[in-house]
């Protein structure tokens, strides 16, 4: 038996300039340029060939990986050398194209796409009660409040919209249905335990990613800010009653991280605590979705690599202790992403159905997931593009308005909201991509590329300077993860280009589409970039990181199908082949384990001093006024004395177990207090020198005293009057 070897194709190909042509013109027309080796010149490569050889050592994909770690640890702070990390860059990414070329370095092939017809069935009767649920849920959804009616007209709308277009997959006899799945395994006398090395994998990825966003949560992050005590009054509302559906406090949020913290603060309170609970339980239930695109995208190889690297991530891991709403941008681009991807490889309109639910659901989570309708849109119109036949093309624009239909019917109650209050529900969004708050500081299509250049540069150079939620003036991404993300970057490029496949494409794309909402900040430039702006970047972001680190470890082991034919009765190749595939496993332990240790003192250490330097100490004046009221005092006659840049007076209240408080009180109107009978207590700043002077005149028998805290420039004056 006769295979040509990489050898007989690069002769076959240059033997002479009609070879030539022949492989331009099969190129051009995406033909298998395989086809046009001299097989009966090939060297014989079977197993019982004598010249049968061991693949050389893949030092070339050694050195892309040297050269790109170089590059990178270039760009690392305080010292940054810009213009030597980018020369390394194009060095590792000039002999990852040779290695790439020679087939040394090679990307998993991305599954077979697949077709379908649709025949376009629709329950009628549902789909009519649909419509009349959702007309009925959409007028009673009015005054920004839920209701138990308006909630059961939104449900039945929602139950009739699936029930009309849902399509079961079809069952065969022998393929039991999840519930008898369930029951089968409750009921069996006895349970079996496998382990596999790929399930312990599995499972010890699972602890660690658990670690990092848990380790230390109460005190990374530890204090709150003005956005938290914005989240919590919002929580404290719906603790009290007031079942808003949008929340306008503080240019507007939408509902259902609220919702979720408010269920959550039954066991936590309404407290940081439990803001953090919910953003670290988005984060998580992120990383199923990323292995399951990692999988469509490729194979589960690429998923758990991408898990693996994300689940230890500085920038997922940051986001989300910050406590906020951020963590539910990516959850949801991911889940949206998974299944239009899905449903576009296996032209399935359930898939589409999926997908609509995720975006419907995602656009009641945060603000920036209001760019996803538009990403998909662009992606839908690439897709579209790529399709070659027109019964393929019609299923397709059916099934995207399917998608956009589903995604409406989760959105009713914010749709109701926006009609009504337009105002409120665009400002945030409109003060940044318009002049709402400020006029454009340069000309708009100046501003574009520059925030679009300023955002790709994220990644691997600069990721902002917010301080609560990164660590300004450094990359998104650590010395490894950087450095395989944009290898990553180049082989699927390369592939595109040499296969034009639109999943290449999409994946590619979908890092600065989600961007966008932090690109299109044209009226504040500097908040660009921002980690929380371009959360959802790092789904397809840490997907790359995958690609990147999968495609060294096909370097290093080869075709598996020709490994395995090759050394099935050669002791020596198979040693070659064990050996290599050890060398593969330390190297990529040992990758993990740096990436590990770079991405804990980033958020264990640094991010966590930087932190402390930067929030004011509420958490230790809510003591304070905990240990007054404990002592008898009145919650009602605790009061700080506002300061300009000084801590949130809502904060305090909330430490101390009394939510929903502001505690402010001015100081203008001191004169006041006297009236007031029982003990007193204030807090104000040390810089506030008049406020100290006038209490001390107001209350001759009140005790000064100076409050030491862990940071000396965060101490703060406490004024305690006795009860008359």
């Amino acid at each position: 038996m006769n295979e040509p070897t990489v050898l007989d194709y690069v002769k076959s190909i240059f033997k002479n300039w009609d070879s030539f042509k022949d492989f331009l013109k099969a190129v051009s027309e995406r033909k298998d340029t395989t086809l046009l080796v001299d097989t009966d010149a090939a060297v014989d490569l079977h197993e019982d060939s004598p010249v049968a050889a061991p693949r050389k050592f893949p030092w070339l994909t050694l050195l892309v990986l040297v050269l790109a770690l170089a590059a990178q640890q270039t760009f690392e702070p305080p010292q940054q050398f810009y213009v030597m990390g980018i020369a390394l860059y194009v060095a590792a990414l000039g002999v990852a194209l040779l290695a790439f070329r020679r087939g040394e370095w090679t990307l998993t092939p991305l599954p077979a796409d697949e077709t379908r017809t649709d025949a376009f069935a629709v329950r009628g009767t549902a789909f009519s009660l649909s419509l009349i649920f959702s007309a009925v849920a959409f007028y009673f959804f009015a005054g920004n409040r839920f209701t138990t009616v308006n909630l059961i007209l939104w449900a039945g709308a929602i139950f009739f919209h699936l029930r009309a277009f849902w399509v079961p997959e079809p069952r065969t006899s022998d393929s039991p249905t999840l519930l008898a799945k369930i029951i089968n395994f409750f009921t069996r006398s006895e349970w079996n335990l496998r382990i596999t090395r790929w399930g312990l994998l599995v499972f010890l990825i699972m602890l660690v990613t658990i670690f990092f966003r848990t380790y230390r949560l109460d005190s990374v992050a530890n204090e709150m800010t003005s956005d938290h005590a914005e989240k919590l009054m919002d929580v404290y509302d719906i603790t009290q009653g007031q079942y808003s559906i949008y929340f306008p406090r503080n240019t507007g949020r939408e509902p259902l991280y609220i919702y979720l913290c408010a269920f959550v603060a039954q066991w936590f309170g309404v407290s940081f605590i439990t803001l953090k609970i919910v953003a670290v339980a988005g984060g998580l239930l992120t990383l199923p979705f990323i292995y399951l695109l990692g999988k469509e995208l490729g194979g589960t190889r690429i998923g758990l690599l991408a898990v693996a690297f994300a689940g230890i991530g500085y920038w997922p891991t940051v986001i989300e202790r910050f406590g906020l709403r951020i963590s539910f941008y990516p959850l949801f681009a991911a889940a949206t992403l998974y299944y239009f991807f899905r449903g576009m490889r296996r032209q399935n309109r359930n898939d589409f159905i999926l997908a609509g639910v995720a975006l419907g659901v995602g656009l009641n989570g945060y603000t920036p997931f209001r760019i996803m309708p538009f990403v998909l849109v662009a992606m839908f119109i690439l897709y579209f593009l790529h399709l070659r036949d027109a019964q393929s093309r019609r299923q397709a624009l059916v099934w995207f308005g399917l998608l956009a239909f589903t995604s409406w019917v989760f959105v009713i109650p914010m749709a109701r909201f926006a009609i009504e209050r337009p105002d409120i529900f665009v400002e945030r969004a409109f003060s940044r991509v318009g002049t709402l708050e400020r006029a454009f500081p340069a000309p708009v299509w100046q501003l574009v590329l520059l925030n679009l250049w300023t955002a790709l540069k994220e990644f691997n150079w600069y990721n902002g300077n917010i301080w609560v939620h990164s660590v300004p003036s450094r990359p998104a991404l650590e010395v490894v993860s950087g450095a395989l993300f944009l290898i990553g970057v180049t082989l699927v490029l390369v592939r595109y280009v040499r296969e034009r496949h639109w999943k290449d494409l999409l994946l590619l794309l979908a890092v600065p589409l989600l961007q966008m909402p932090s690109i299109l900040s044209l009226a504040f430039p500097e908040e660009n970039p921002s980690l929380n702006r371009t959360g959802a970047a790092l789904v397809p972001v840490f997907l790359l990181i995958g690609f990147g680190l999968d495609s060294l470890l096909n370097g290093f082991a080869g075709n598996s199908t020709a490994r395995e034919r090759l050394s099935e009765n050669d002791e020596t190749r198979i040693a070659v082949s064990s050996s290599r595939s050890v060398f593969a496993s330390v190297l990529v332990l040992g990758l993990f384990l740096v990436s590990f240790s770079r991405n804990y003192d980033l958020i264990f250490n640094k991010y966590y001093q930087q932190y402390r330097m930067g929030a004011w100490n509420s958490e230790e004046m809510g003591s304070v006024m905990r240990g007054f009221i404990d002592k008898g005092g009145s919650v009602d006659q605790v009061w700080i004395i506002p300061y300009a840049f000084w801590v949130d007076t809502r904060l305090p209240p909330f430490w101390a177990g009394e939510p929903g408080r502001d505690i402010a009180y001015p100081p203008d109107n001191l004169d006041e207090t006297v009236a007031i009978p029982g003990a007193k207590l204030f807090m104000f700043s040390p810089q506030d020198t008049a406020t100290m002077a006038n209490l001390k005149l107001l209350y001759p028998e009140g005790k000064l005293t100076i409050f030491k805290s862990s940071l000396e420039f965060h101490n703060f004056y406490v004024f305690r009057v006795p009860a008359q």
